[in-house]
């Protein structure tokens, strides 16, 4: 049964609704959520520990894969925990600072992943371009700095979305009609004007969006231009596979992202839940597919699973 709305809640406390419309479900929508995470949460930390553990994996490569790692648990424990609490008991309040909080952590680890997908890209294209020269570009300084690039980015980006959010008055009732505390969500509870921050909202995904999908196409079309003049049919069928299964999982990090954000200013009249399943979607399934499509799918990695257990 749907709960019922409050009316009279303090503004030091929201309620998240999870997902509108479908609160009869909440249940059995859990299991795959759940599923997920528990997904997310293994191959990740499994990944990490064998990068560390194997000498021969501490390469550029598995350095961003180790960064996108930590970025994939940090996004889903911001959010999945306090989803499956909603789903599971009912348990929608969350106070105003902890909502903030979530929020800042949520869109800023996703400017970080986007960063480091970008990262991981170029990586690629040096590996396969100029295979001679990849340890004499990628050294260990530069890797370092582009991971803090990335950082300084998503905290210069998404710092002054939270600080206006913080200064909006907000109004009763304060129920968010999402699963988590996602910006344009908390923003229609605001009673001044919300619209500078509503479009620098917009901006910065659309920039961050277009840019690097951008640089990782450009960055995947020379590869696949390098790999069209190898002489081995073995080589390219290996290397389309790769990068095949990269670009589905990048995909399934920007389209949804961008659509749930687009969909929630300008298509008001399709149904809510559409919209959230959408960003729950763009959130939950690429921290647990990476693992498996970076991870498994790598020889290196396999081998050096082998090499770890073996010890």
């Amino acid at each position: 049964m749907p709960h019922s709305h409050p009316t009279n809640t303090s503004l030091l406390e929201l309620h998240l609704t999870g997902i509108p419309g479908l609160q009869h479900l909440h249940r059995w929508i859990s299991i795959p959520f759940c599923i997920m995470y528990l997904i997310t949460l293994a191959g990740n930390s499994i990944l990490l520990c064998m990068i560390k553990a194997d000498p021969s994996l501490h390469l550029p490569m598995f350095l961003f894969l180790s960064m996108l790692a930590v970025i994939d648990l940090v996004m889903s424990t911001s959010i999945t925990p306090k989803m499956l609490g909603i789903f599971w008991f009912h348990s929608t309040a969350i106070s105003l600072d902890a909502c903030l909080t979530q929020m800042y952590f949520v869109h800023a680890f996703s400017v970080m992943e986007s960063g480091v997908l970008v990262a991981m890209a170029f990586d690629r294209y040096v590996a396969i371009c100029n295979p001679l020269r990849y340890l004499s570009i990628l050294t260990s300084p530069i890797v370092a700095v582009i991971g803090l690039a990335t950082l300084l980015r998503a905290v210069v980006f998404m710092s002054p979305l939270t600080f206006q959010v913080r200064h909006l008055p907000l109004c009763s009732p304060a129920v968010v009609d999402h699963s988590y505390c996602e910006h344009m969500a908390v923003l229609k509870l605001a009673c001044g004007d919300a619209a500078f921050s509503n479009t620098y909202s917009l901006s910065v995904s659309t920039y961050v969006g277009s840019f690097d999908s951008l640089l990782i196409a450009l960055s995947y079309a020379l590869i696949l231009r390098a790999v069209l003049n190898l002489s081995s049919l073995e080589a390219r069928k290996k290397t389309f596979s790769t990068c095949g299964s990269h670009l589905c999982v990048m995909a399934l990090f920007y389209i949804p992202g961008l659509l749930s954000m687009y969909m929630e200013k300008y298509h008001q009249d399709l149904p809510p839940h559409v919209q959230v399943l959408l960003a729950d979607i763009y959130l939950l399934i690429p921290p647990a597919f990476n693992p498996l499509i970076y991870g498994i799918r790598t020889k290196q990695i396999c081998d050096g699973a082998r090499r770890v257990i073996s010890r």
